[in-house]
């Protein structure tokens, strides 16, 4: 029988949610992290997310593993300037852990502090970063089996690549050259030891040797950034990067502009190209506004800072990370093309 122990007065096992969540909590709990009864959870939540931690409480429950339940407001102020050590010290006795959590600014030092325990221990981790009511009924109910043999198929082609190139009708134009020495990851929803994974997943990546050319984020912006601005449809931020760094920056929205601008000059790496990414997950047909999912949609979308080395082989480092997401791209792996308008040719 499931054993639960809560670290709030919020008590998740009791805590009514939508039915509609049951489908994308069961495969968050069953078929993405393949949870056993005889294994134990950290589930890390907030105030603003604990109906959806309910529903994967409940889908815990259901197996009959043992899990722990968090809600930070009630461990530390937001936004956190650290993870808090309770959090921590559960992570060290569990197999498995979850991240459903409204992020704030300034608040990715305490969600890196989570993710060294997860790779020190080798721990199954489902990053759910912003998830809200649509994702779960949308990416979240997509089929992962079929979204990791898409991603098998796509990391096969570009994982041999020298050089990958992306364009899109509105004036995208990205050349990648590849480094040999960083591997490719595949992200696809089925998360193992190895790599913890954003949930929904549904992407391959890795760090590039160098990339040059013009990138139009007609998609979103990442990080905080993403709940301030959400779609930029109508208002692009346009980017040049040469030489693997953000040299200009121009929106008509020129607050979006200069936060951008400013988030991408925190570090002297944070200018710095540190993912370059395919998002494989068929199930999300268009942005929504929410870079958890958005990043998922099939195309090429990039990061710029933190290159998650200790997965890629890179061998720098910075304190940020913000993915940039555009629409419709025509991709090509060497001399294959691989996308057309948004769409596999596998």
């Amino acid at each position: 029988m499931s054993q639960a122990v809560h670290e709030s007065a919020i008590d998740l096992s009791r805590l009514s949610f939508d039915p509609e969540y049951t489908p994308g909590a069961r495969n968050a709990v069953h078929t993405c992290l393949g949870i056993r009864p005889a294994e134990r959870v950290t589930l890390i939540t907030d105030e603003a997310t604990a109906d959806i931690a309910a529903a994967l409480a409940s889908e815990l429950q259901a197996v009959g593993c043992r899990w722990h339940g968090f809600v930070l407001e009630t461990l530390a102020p937001r936004p956190l300037a650290a993870m808090p050590p309770r959090v921590l010290a559960d992570m060290e006795t569990s197999q498995a852990s979850i991240f459903a959590v409204q992020v704030q600014s300034n608040e990715l030092k305490s969600r890196m502090q989570m993710t060294d325990v997860v790779n020190r221990r080798k721990m199954r981790h489902a990053h759910m970063v912003n998830i809200n009511r649509q994702i779960m009924l949308e990416g979240m109910r997509a089929d992962f089996l079929e979204v990791d043999r898409i991603s098998a198929a796509v990391v096969n082609i570009v994982g041999r690549a020298r050089v990958i190139r992306a364009s899109t009708a509105a004036g995208t134009s990205l050349t990648a050259e590849m480094n040999p020495n960083y591997r490719w990851l595949k992200t696809s929803g089925l998360i193992s030891p190895e790599k913890w994974g954003n949930l929904p997943g549904g992407e391959v990546f890795t760090t590039p040797g160098e990339v040059n050319g013009t990138f139009i984020i007609d998609g979103v912006v990442g990080d905080y950034l993403c709940a301030r601005y959400g779609d930029l449809r109508e208002t692009p931020l346009t980017i040049r990067v040469a030489r693997n760094r953000v040299v200009e920056a121009h929106s008509e929205n020129r607050r979006l502009e200069q936060d951008f601008w400013s988030y991408t000059h925190t570090d002297e790496n944070s200018d710095r190209v540190g993912e370059f990414a395919i998002g494989t997950n068929i199930a999300v047909k268009d942005v929504i506004g929410h870079i958890l999912q958005d990043e998922k949609l099939p195309g090429v979308h990039i990061a710029f800072g933190h290159p998650y080395g200790e997965h890629t082989g890179a061998d720098w480092y910075s304190s940020t990370h913000i993915d940039v997401v555009g629409r419709k791209f025509d991709i090509w792996a060497d001399d294959r093309q691989i996308m057309s308008q948004g769409r596999f040719t596998l």
